[in-house]
């Protein structure tokens, strides 16, 4: 197991760093090897993301969306609030809703106060299968084990890149 960055050699952009100038290309490599480091990455936890959430009958955001809504205090928030948390279309978010309703994973609810939004509540059972999904997604034996020991350190890497780009700005 490399015991560092420099000591882990990707293949596909090994060399990028020495050819890059000698191929006249202005600038240097590292937004396009940050560029396929992330979009590789990315592309793998999906992949073993995805593997676990099929197991338990979820998508990724049926996945979001219940976590999200289990770390909530009351268990409930607005559609539009659940669109913005998850960065997804409010389509998307409603048809997530949709599908975790009819599996009684959710509940809707009018809000009290605003006619026009609806309020999303988690059930017992969609906590349960949070819990079972978060579960899941730490073990070492499952898909996404092979990042266990990385998880932290990938998270906090990844901070002030996102509040640069104004991620953090909700």
């Amino acid at each position: 197991m490399p015991t560092s960055a420099r000591d882990c050699v990707d293949p596909l952009v090994a060399g990028v760093h020495d050819r890059w100038e000698d191929r006249g290309l202005p600038g240097n490599p590292w937004p396009f090897m940050t560029l396929c480091a992330v979009s590789r990455f990315d592309q793998l936890l999906k992949k073993a993301l995805d593997a676990e959430l099929k197991r338990l009958g979820l998508t990724r955001t049926g996945y979001f969306l219940l976590t999200t809504l289990a770390l909530k205090s009351d268990g409930r928030a607005p559609l539009s609030v659940l669109s913005r948390l998850v960065m997804m279309h409010p389509t998307s978010v409603k048809l997530t809703v949709d599908q975790l309703e009819a599996a009684g994973l959710v509940h809707r609810h009018p809000h009290p106060r605003d006619r026009r939004a609806t309020l999303v509540e988690i059930t017992d059972a969609g906590r349960d299968l949070a819990a079972e999904t978060n579960r899941a997604l730490e073990s070492p034996d499952g898909p996404m084990g092979v990042f266990a020991e990385f998880h932290q350190d990938v998270f906090e890497a990844l901070q002030p890149a996102r509040h640069a780009a104004g991620d953090m700005d909700l």
